[in-house]
């Protein structure tokens, strides 16, 4: 029945073909330039604005970091030719070469093999809005040389005019005019290319707003893989709507609230009020794409250096519905300001025993255990100080206050007599006790508790059936 309600849901929205199995992936998000070189040099980057020497070769010797805490998907950058200075990729100017900074096509095609070898999908970044900052010498733009490619000179000014998203540059990069046919077909056309060619398995889509939706439903259907889109705003239905557009959105909007909350110490009832205005405007928040940090953000730890309040963040994304990302370089708790200085490079410190390095692993080994993202997700407490829901037969429970806070749960899925153990200590175990148990959380701590059997071996199903708890896929998501 549950396989039943997902292609239902699929067929509804127009979603591509393998969205479903991206609900159980959980992606690294890397920066091709930043994480090794292909000669393996360790020396700084000299200057974070340009290009600091990392390669598709590089990635592909260390495909075992990402692996070994657990991710199944990485999410790299845009591939193509860019013009100078484009080491992060989105400066466009030949889409038919790769960029020689990063390596070969032979190097990329290599790299995708090794991941999919190692159980990795692999997750390209693609623009389809703009080229590299050329002014109007459209001449060594490939295949956009001419002005009937671009759209008429003007700056976005107001973001709430969507025209002017539409149809004027951002950051002053020609605006690409995609109600053109030649240049919407060759963009289509690039894109069943390149993922046929390459083998990709997703795509991140950067920059969504500023293109017509009808051209992202065509987009979508050419690539024939699952796309994620960047609607880079706070705004809940706004993001909401370009979903059908494209099959997923990065959630921006759970990213301020967490922010909010874990960060800036504001009210947890914040995520209540994120989950009940979501639940009837998202048409299917499995596939929306969880974060704290990224790329275009200063980084958490920039404005709040406290690891402990990060790590509650960096659970939550790893937990609730969605599909969880977590940008390079959090793992060692870098903490970067404004691009650039958030885009450090990571081959100065690849330590497997980071504290966070760890933590992440231990999630992520219980997520591929559990499955626990194929339940359905219901909030079980919220005050301002502490948030907890489950998912299936999981309880999550997070504060963000440093004083201890200690709730007595009524509202949950245990039968009576049920022992439920902490993941991150194994010997911290509270009983179900005529309907109710304690949950105790010290200096912002996390706390994942399963039944005692998680931990010893005893498969997800067979707990459930021991307690005797239904699993009502009906059920709504959100409480």
């Amino acid at each position: 029945m549950k396989q039943i309600l997902v292609l239902l849901a699929i067929l509804a929205l127009g979603l591509s073909a393998n969205t479903a199995a991206w609900r159980g992936k959980t992606i690294y998000q890397v920066l091709t330039d930043r994480f090794w070189r292909t000669d393996n040099s360790t020396a700084p980057c000299k200057n974070l604005g340009d290009y600091c020497g990392g390669t598709f070769v590089g990635l592909m010797r260390k495909l075992d970091y990402i692996v070994g805490m657990g991710f199944d998907a990485i999410w790299i950058s845009p591939m193509v030719d860019n013009t100078p200075g484009g080491y992060h990729g989105y400066w466009a100017r030949n889409w038919y070469q790769v960029n020689s900074n990063f390596g070969t096509k032979q190097d990329l095609i290599n790299l995708v093999n090794a991941a999919h070898a190692k159980g990795l999908w692999v997750m390209l970044d693609v623009v389809a809005n703009h080229v590299g900052p050329v002014g109007f010498d459209y001449s060594q733009i490939v295949p956009f040389n001419n002005n009937s490619n671009y759209h008429a000179y003007c700056q976005i000014q107001d973001w709430t005019n969507q025209w002017q998203v539409e149809n004027c540059r951002l950051a002053d990069l020609p605006d690409l005019a995609q109600e053109d046919p030649t240049t919407r077909q060759l963009l289509l056309n690039w894109v069943k290319d390149v993922v046929q060619t390459y083998k990709f398995d997703g795509l991140r889509i950067d920059t969504v707003p500023e293109v017509p939706k009808d051209f992202w439903s065509q987009y979508n259907q050419n690539s024939g893989v699952f796309t994620l889109g960047e609607v880079f705003d706070s705004r809940m239905s706004y993001v909401a709507g370009y979903q059908g557009p494209v099959d997923g959105v990065l959630n921006y909007p759970l990213y301020y609230t967490l922010r909010n909350v874990f960060q800036q110490g504001q009210s947890m009832n914040q995520i209540q009020t994120y989950y009940q205005q979501s639940s009837s405007l998202y048409p299917d928040p499995t596939v929306w794409g969880n974060f704290i940090d990224n790329h275009d953000n200063p980084r958490f730890l920039y404005q709040n250096g406290d690891k402990i309040a990060f790590k509650a963040a960096l659970a939550f994304t790893l937990s609730a519905v969605g599909i969880p990302i977590v940008y390079y370089g959090d793992e060692q708790a870098y903490g970067g300001g404004p691009d650039p200085n958030n885009r450090e490079q990571l081959w100065t410190n690849f330590d497997t025993n980071s504290d966070i390095y760890q933590y992440i692993k231990t999630i992520l080994t219980f997520r591929k255990k559990t499955q626990f993202y194929n339940n359905t997700q219901i909030q079980r407490w919220s005050d301002d100080t502490f948030y907890a829901f489950t998912r299936g037969n999981i309880f999550f429970a997070f504060t963000n206050s440093k004083s201890q806070q200690v709730r007595l749960i009524t509202y949950h899925p245990y039968s009576n007599g049920v022992t439920l153990c902490n993941l991150f200590y194994p010997s911290d175990c509270v009983i179900v006790t005529a309907g109710t148990f304690p949950v105790y959380l010290n200096n912002g701590e996390v706390k994942i508790l399963a039944p005692k059997g998680t931990f010893e071996g005893e498969s997800n199903e067979e707990i459930i059936e021991n307690m005797e708890v239904e699993v009502d896929i009906d059920e709504e998501i959100f409480i």
